[in-house]
């Protein structure tokens, strides 16, 4: 009779941890105990069941929740007490960083982040999509802007190194709270964007060091099409060989000094004048002069813009 009671005892607590699961995660499970299960099994049953609710909620509810706040999905009103809930801290100095690969992120990458922050206080890994995760960081007084920024190259070296995975890395402001983070979502979407369009070269976008590419970004495309034009006519980018274009880059990285940059493309220094000069025949520009060489970048910008654009639309 008593082993009767405890088997009835056992049945309602794991039809309990069943539901329980069933909230958590959305997921039905029907299990049958048998008659000659032991005791001590069925209580293992269900600490394995109210341990997996724990995880995942710990894990994916917070993450659930953090993902629609960062994309508008969540209502302002509930943020503070849905933070209390999962044991976020609603008011806390932070930063989000949007980390991005060209290949699918796998468990390696958070567990290789979290690794790199063992003694950190909570930071929050949300996976945005296959290719993207967003890291909520938390700052301490004294952090400047160039730890946050040495912090960004550290953790694509550690990826790099130890997960195998090469990243792109856009961040935000600092903003106070989560009240803000829907938009801190939208300057770190925003620098990714900006940051692989005209500065695919480099690895990290801060939202506040766009430049000119934040301005060019949010030029009318007629408007850019009628400043290419204006610049080129009817020369395209095929007219200019990627050799020369290299150097030209180089050359406007060396402060368009001509000796130097001859130098670190292991070019004789009157090859490099000769291209410059092709380029002037061609449209006009002195690009050893500062203004003609500000427009001449200007307008490659743009145009590796456009065609990004074209590129998306024909997809």
């Amino acid at each position: 009779m008593q082993k009767r009671v405890i088997f009835m005892e056992q049945s309602q607590e794991l039809s309990k941890a069943l539901e329980e699961l069933t909230r958590a995660t959305g997921i039905a499970l029907d299990i049958h105990i048998q008659p000659e299960a032991s005791k001590e099994k069925i209580d293992e049953s269900i600490r394995q069941i109210r341990s997996l609710c724990a995880a995942y909620k710990e894990k994916y509810n917070k993450n659930y929740f953090l993902l629609n706040l960062m994309t508008g999905t969540a209502q302002d009103c509930e943020i503070s007490e849905r933070a209390a809930r999962l044991h976020i801290r609603a008011v806390k100095p932070r930063y989000l960083f949007l980390l991005e690969s060209s290949k699918k992120m796998d468990e390696t990458v958070t567990e290789v982040l979290k690794q790199l922050f063992p003694f950190q206080e909570k930071i929050y890994l949300v996976p945005v999509n296959e290719f993207q995760l967003a890291m909520l960081y938390p700052v301490k007084d004294g952090c400047t802007s160039e730890d946050i920024h040495d912090l960004a190259h550290t953790m694509i070296d550690t990826l790099s190194m130890e997960a195998l995975t090469h990243v792109q890395i856009a961040y935000s402001d600092l903003i106070p709270d989560l009240h803000a983070l829907p938009s801190a979502y939208k300057q770190t979407a925003l620098a990714l964007r900006v940051g692989k369009l005209f500065y695919s070269e480099q690895s990290v976008f801060p939202f506040n060091k766009l430049g000119i590419g934040r301005l060019l970004h949010e030029l009318p495309e007629k408007l850019c099409e009628d400043f290419l034009f204006e610049i080129f006519g009817d020369i395209t980018s095929e007219h200019l060989d990627k050799d020369t274009l290299a150097a030209i880059d180089k050359f406007f990285q060396n402060n368009l000094n001509i000796a130097e940059t001859a130098r670190q493309l292991h070019m004789h220094r009157n090859t490099l004048i000769y291209r410059l000069e092709q380029v002037e025949k061609r449209t006009g520009l002195d690009l050893r002069q500062f203004e003609d060489a500000m427009t001449f970048k200007i307008a490659i910008m743009i145009l590796n813009y456009l065609q990004s654009e074209r590129n998306v639309s024909h997809e």
